[in-house]
C-alpha cells in the first residue's frame, strides 16, 4: 500500500514539484532573512552588514525567479534538444548570484568561489554554442544553407582581412575557437 502510494507520488512528480519549491523558499525567506537582519542589528549593523543585506535580498529575488525557469523547462520538456542546453544556461543566475554574495559574506575565499564560476562559465558558453547550432540545425542544415551564402566582408578594423566563405569549414572553426576557449578559460583561471 505504502510502496505504490510511493511510487504514484513519484510518478506525479510534475503536479506537486513546483509548490514544494514555493513552500522551500518561503521557508527559507521566513527563516533566513530575520537571522540576517538579527545577525546583522546584533553586531551594530556596520557598512559590510548593509551590502550583505542588500546583496542577500538580490540574491533572494534572482534565485526564485531562475529556479522557476528551470523547473518550468523540466515540467515541459517537450523539446530535449534544446531545453537541456536552456536549463544549463539558466543555471548561471544562480551560479553568479550566490557566488556574488558569498563573496561578500567570505572575502578571503572569493577567488576559489571565482574559480568554479569561471569554470562554469565556459561550459555555459559550450551550450550556448549547442543550442543554437541545434536551433539552427532544426528548420535547415546551416552548413549546407551557408555554403550558398556569398561572403561577408569585415568591418573595421579587419576590413583588410579577406572575406571568409561561409559553409562546413566556417561552422568547424567557430565551434573550434569556442571549445577551445572553455578548454583555455579554466586552465587559465586555475594557474591565475
Amino acid at each position: 500500500m505504502c510502496t505504490s502510494w510511493l511510487q504514484s507520488c513519484c510518478l506525479q512528480w510534475r503536479s506537486w514539484i513546483r509548490p514544494l519549491l514555493i513552500l522551500v523558499y518561503v521557508l527559507f525567506v521566513v527563516i533566513v532573512v530575520p537571522l540576517l537582519i538579527v545577525n546583522s542589528v546584533k553586531d551594530g549593523f556596520s557598512r559590510k552588514d548593509q551590502l550583505i543585506l542588500i546583496g542577500g535580498l538580490f540574491v533572494l529575488s534572482a534565485i526564485p525567479i531562475s529556479i522557476w525557469q528551470i523547473t518550468q523547462h523540466v515540467v515541459h520538456f517537450t523539446r530535449p534538444i534544446l531545453q537541456k542546453h536552456i536549463i544549463r544556461i539558466l543555471w548561471m543566475v544562480p551560479i553568479y548570484a550566490l557566488n556574488a554574495w558569498l563573496s561578500l559574506l567570505f572575502p578571503r575565499h572569493a577567488i576559489y568561489m571565482d574559480s568554479i564560476r569561471e569554470c562554469y562559465e565556459a561550459y555555459v558558453i559550450y551550450n550556448f554554442m549547442k543550442y543554437l547550432l541545434n536551433y539552427l540545425n532544426l528548420e535547415m542544415d546551416l552548413e549546407r544553407t551557408l555554403e550558398y551564402k556569398p561572403p561577408v566582408r569585415h568591418f573595421f578594423p579587419l576590413c583588410f582581412v579577406e572575406p571568409w566563405p561561409p559553409g562546413r569549414e566556417f561552422v568547424h572553426n567557430c565551434k573550434h575557437g569556442i571549445l577551445q576557449y572553455t578548454v583555455v578559460r579554466p586552465i587559465t583561471t586555475f594557474v591565475a
